[in-house]
């Protein structure tokens, strides 16, 4: 009995003592050129980051995206891939990206680790991509008439007050040192039933 509560004692302190040991967080750089999610992006458009903002307290999308970080965050947290592998993309997703999400969520330095660290819920922001300015008032229409939408979705374990966000999509990729851990989720009303599947940005070293 006192060596399963010893175990039990080591296992409980895991998390904080990992973290501790982890270099101190030091800027990522950006990663190589990835375009901006942004609707209706040519490949001859000027390859300026887009703004991430806050998606609108009043669009119809948000509940839905909420109710998808929900259900994504508490699979991710299990630790059972036989739960977050379905969400993003069972059989589509190969198993060269499963492993890679797999091993960023077992690293105790990595992005995720804070998250699942404590009992208490993260701070989260939905945010979304900011339309240009250019746009007409017919293409923002557009935009806004589509079936599908797309949003990232990021947690830090910072209290809100202290809590740092990504900028623009780029800082969004989970690399070491950033103090938040992210995810785009697509969602789509196509065919008359509601489904979304999630992506998650892994560094591009050390996988």
């Amino acid at each position: 009995m006192r060596a399963i509560l010893t175990l039990c004692l080591l296992a409980a302190a895991t998390p904080a003592a990992a973290q501790s040991r982890c270099a101190p967080p030091v800027p990522a750089a950006e990663p190589r050129a990835a375009a901006p999610l942004v609707p209706g992006y040519e490949d001859d458009a000027p390859r300026t980051p887009t703004p991430l903002s806050d998606l609108a307290g009043d669009s119809p999308w948000l509940p839905r995206f909420e109710a998808a970080a929900d259900a994504l965050l508490a699979a991710l947290r299990s630790g059972d891939v036989a739960r977050w592998q379905p969400l993003l993309g069972g059989p589509w997703l190969g198993a060269a990206d499963a492993r890679a999400v797999e091993a960023l969520l077992a690293d105790p330095c990595g992005a995720f680790a804070p998250l699942f660290a404590g009992e208490t819920p993260p701070t989260r922001r939905i945010l979304g991509w900011s339309v240009p300015a250019s746009y007409s008032a017919t293409e923002r229409a557009e935009i806004a008439a589509r079936p599908e939408a797309e949003a990232l979705v990021c947690w830090s374990a910072r209290a809100p007050a202290e809590a740092v966000w990504p900028r623009t999509a780029a800082e969004a990729d989970n690399a070491p040192g950033r103090p938040y851990g992210c995810v785009r989720i697509a969602y789509s009303l196509r065919e008359g039933s509601p489904q979304w599947r999630a992506f998650i940005e892994t560094p591009p070293t050390g996988f």
